[in-house]
């Protein structure tokens, strides 16, 4: 249920509102997000609370997320537009811990749908969330090289994050966390330009 090309974001999200190409998912697309916002947000997947409410970063990790960014959740959800490697909740991990990374064949059939809004939003500040975002936008592999650092892609600051749910370890080290720092410093004045914009 996809066109091969979309002239505005309402028919885009009317189409992936429909999509159900994914037989092993646990819900339907997540979709949230308005024309004209300069803010993109990237991460994986929705998680349980996410697919359950159709709204992503609902849960504890949402929390944790608006909680670095210093922003309640009525700022969060006007200043980015949300979206994700994969628009459905994947359900849980086969070991129980966490949710379930989405196939390749998954991230493949949804990489469609984020190509095309980066081209009808064309973002200034794009963050990613995690290491699977990272590596599906930029091709990087490495969150701790990249976390504290800005890249740039078609004109839009991108700046990577690490993925804030309670099953990562990755903030353990006191030097992610001071990367994470300095990540959360350059999306601030990312978004104090935009706004000023």
């Amino acid at each position: 249920m996809r066109r091969n090309s979309y002239r505005s974001l309402p028919s885009l999200q009317r189409d992936l509102a429909l999509c159900r190409a994914c037989p092993a998912v646990e819900s339907l697309p997540v979709i949230e997000g308005r024309p004209g916002q300069r803010a993109y947000l990237f991460g994986q997947a929705p998680g349980i609370v996410e697919g359950a409410e159709g709204r992503p970063w609902r849960g504890r990790a949402g929390q944790t997320l608006r909680r670095w960014l210093e922003l309640d959740e009525d700022a969060f959800y006007e200043t980015f537009y949300c979206a994700s490697v994969t628009r459905c909740y994947p359900g849980r991990a086969p070991s129980g811990r966490g949710d379930r990374t989405p196939s390749q064949a998954e991230q493949r059939l949804c990489a469609f749908w984020q190509e095309w809004e980066l081209r009808l939003l064309r973002p200034e500040l794009i963050v990613t969330v995690g290491g699977l975002a990272l590596r599906r936008l930029l091709g990087e592999q490495s969150l701790t090289e990249c976390v504290g650092t800005r890249f740039e892609l078609d004109g839009a600051t991108v700046v990577p994050l690490p993925h804030p749910s309670g099953a990562s370890g990755w903030l353990n080290d006191p030097a992610n966390r001071d990367r994470l720092r300095e990540a959360l410093v350059y999306v601030e004045s990312a978004l104090h330009t935009l706004r000023r914009a």
